[in-house]
């Protein structure tokens, strides 16, 4: 795996994230400076203007770093934005089981990716000193996705995290008491001189966490594609700036998506396969990204199909989704 001294310079690196850091400021301070619901039209905007700014940025790769590189990008974004749809799920479940107001959703899910960047850079660090140092974990990491895709392919149901057996809230628990309703969008109030968490605080802890769990899925995934950190951080990091307008694009969506997790069962298994293979079969690029977006094309066109011939059961579930058995409206101390 290449060096970051081995590259042409720091720059790259440092013009990234200065873009990253601009990005979240327009988002947040200037977009969103005051608390409102999101409506699909202005999710819709912001989510072309990221998706455009990823394809521009993958252009710039395919002129500096050539063919290989610029592919290696590509491919490396599809499988994490589409990995990305089954946390839009989450969230989806997580905002309805808490009863978050919609006015307050964007800014827990705007902490919610600012600390999900922090984590999947640490992760990627880690997980490319883990291959660049000890080879045989490409396969551990193989196996892993497969077993992963095959457990996506067993679970009927995507649950809501629990906040009893959670240990991040837990731990949280431990330092702050947690309010019985909520206070606008704050995070931390301060009542009868007691520091305290609002139920806010807590869908945000329930987002990192699930966010953690997905990253340990999904950043083995990137490096089947390539173990250049430069390629997996960015690809990864743009995929992740996206998440929060894809909730909101998405979510009304998401309940006739009957194939996506069979889908995404089976782009886990290749690239996991394709690490476990890694010594003896070297594929193109081009195939990688081309096996990857014809498993995404079936399962969405699959999808869609079913949705259109059974608009009953899509009712049904988006009904489900939106009163979960584990729903209560806020937690308490």
């Amino acid at each position: 795996m290449p060096e970051l001294s081995d590259l042409t310079s720091i720059w790259p690196w440092a013009a990234f994230l200065a873009f990253v850091a601009t990005m979240l400021v327009i988002d947040l301070a200037v977009l969103h400076r005051d608390a409102h619901e999101v409506e699909r039209k202005e999710a819709l905007l912001w989510t072309g203007v990221v998706v455009g700014a990823a394809l521009i940025f993958n252009l710039g790769v395919f002129f500096v770093r050539g063919t290989d590189d610029g592919l290696a990008w590509t491919t490396g974004y599809l499988i994490e934005q589409s990995l990305s749809v089954d946390n839009v799920f989450v969230f989806m479940l997580l905002f309805s089981a808490f009863a978050v107001p919609a006015a307050y959703q964007h800014r827990v899910l705007f902490w919610g990716i600012l600390g999900a960047l922090i984590m999947r850079g640490v992760l990627i660090a880690f997980a490319g000193v883990l291959i660049n140092s000890l080879h045989f974990v490409i396969y551990l990491f193989g196996a892993f996705l497969i077993f992963t895709g095959i457990k996506f392919l067993t679970e009927k149901e995507t649950h809501v995290p629990s906040v009893e057996t959670n240990r991040m809230v837990k731990l949280a628990r431990r330092f702050f008491p947690v309010t019985e309703d909520y206070d606008g969008q704050r995070l931390f109030v301060r009542r009868a001189g007691v520091r305290m968490m609002t139920p806010l605080m807590v869908v945000l802890i329930l987002i990192e966490s699930t966010d953690l769990v997905f990253a340990v899925d999904s950043i083995p995934a990137i490096y089947a594609v390539t173990k250049d950190p430069f390629i997996v951080f960015t690809s990864n990091i743009f995929a992740i700036l996206g998440l929060r307008s894809l909730y909101f694009v998405m979510s009304g969506y998401l309940a006739g998506m009957r194939y996506l997790k069979p889908g995404l069962a089976a782009v886990l298994s290749f690239v996991g396969l394709k690490m476990i293979l890694s010594d003896v079969i070297h594929p193109h690029p081009l195939v990688s990204l081309g096996v990857i977006i014809v498993i995404l094309a079936i399962a969405s066109i699959a999808s869609i199909r079913w949705a259109r011939a059974h608009p009953v059961a899509v009712a049904a579930h988006k009904q489900a989704s939106l009163h979960p058995d584990e729903a209560h409206s806020a937690p308490t101390s």
